[in-house]
């Protein structure tokens, strides 16, 4: 799933694929927002990775990319698609329902500093001074979010605890994905672990809602939702798969750096919300917890 040919410097053509993703993914949490104030959480999931993985395996067989996973690769496929896919989309549906749309976004991106400690344990990895800091700052910022959760609804911060599993399980799957890659083409890799890890979405909403209750979706709803299935899954989907294999991981990985930034302010432009010290110093927090774990050490000279 990786390109070793992969260039250090981002070309010049595909700059407005790094901005575009950024700006997708960071206003997404803006328009779950707003979509899952009509639409119930696994119904809205199914329709965002449903009808997102049908437009990516749309785009990709009309482009002549392949699609076949080797049949040894199946397990592993799934299995990263249950922690990457169906427990992410789970936690961070039901937990932004309980949240602001900009600090759901800045706990969402805390995933570093799970995934620090993950590498130590099951990947065997240093533990440098570089990775301390990170996780240092990165549980800061949790914590002082988390600890604001418990103050202003009395001990029961439901919404931060399941955007705090969700990065967790973001981990979890990063780290399942590097012990265990697949062997297949990343393009197909990445359209089946849509489809497969939403089946279990699918079957809990046929379950437990109401797909009925879509015609009465107001406009905006429907609006946040065609954003996700159109921009945040298909589209982002590809874009992803573009960049993950024309640059490498390290300067694919510093979009993610504005994503939270993006968050926060399209919930204060689209939704009124007015982030206090707690967001804007927790942001800090996570922003260079990310840093240091992203941005290349410079070697003395």
């Amino acid at each position: 799933m990786t390109d070793k040919g992969a260039q250090e410097h981002l070309p010049a053509r595909l700059w407005w694929v790094l901005a575009g993703l950024t700006v997708v993914w960071g206003f997404n949490w803006t328009a779950m927002k707003v979509a899952i104030a009509d639409i119930a959480p696994l119904t809205f999931r199914t329709l965002c990775l449903g009808l997102g993985s049908g437009v990516l395996f749309a785009f990709l067989r009309a482009s002549r990319q392949p699609l076949a996973i080797p049949r040894d690769q199946w397990r592993r496929l799934v299995l990263i698609a249950f922690f990457n896919i169906t427990c992410w989309n789970i936690l961070v549906v039901f937990g932004l329902a309980h949240l602001p749309s900009g600090r759901a976004a800045i706990l969402a991106y805390t995933m570093p500093a799970w995934a620090i400690p993950l590498s130590v344990l099951l990947l065997g990895e240093r533990l440098t001074a570089r990775k301390l800091l990170g996780l240092a700052l990165g549980m800061a910022g949790m914590a002082l979010l988390v600890w604001d959760e418990f103050q202003r609804i009395q001990g029961a911060p439901r919404g931060a605890l399941l955007v705090l599993g969700a990065a967790c399980t973001w981990a979890i799957g990063t780290i399942l994905q590097k012990k265990y890659p697949v062997r297949a083409p990343l393009a197909g890799f990445t359209a089946w672990m849509m489809l497969l890890g939403g089946v279990p979405i699918y079957i809990g909403a046929l379950l437990f809602e109401d797909f009925s209750k879509l015609a009465d979706v107001g406009l905006a709803s429907a609006l946040g939702a065609a954003y996700n299935v159109l921009l945040a899954f298909a589209w982002a989907h590809w874009a992803w798969i573009k960049l993950a294999t024309s640059v490498s991981v390290t300067v694919f990985s510093l979009s993610m750096l504005v994503i939270p930034v993006v968050g926060v302010f399209s919930g204060m432009l689209f939704l009124g919300e007015r982030p206090g010290w707690p967001e804007y110093t927790a942001l800090a927090f996570v922003l260079g917890s990310l840093a240091t774990v992203v941005v290349p050490q410079r070697k003395a000279t």
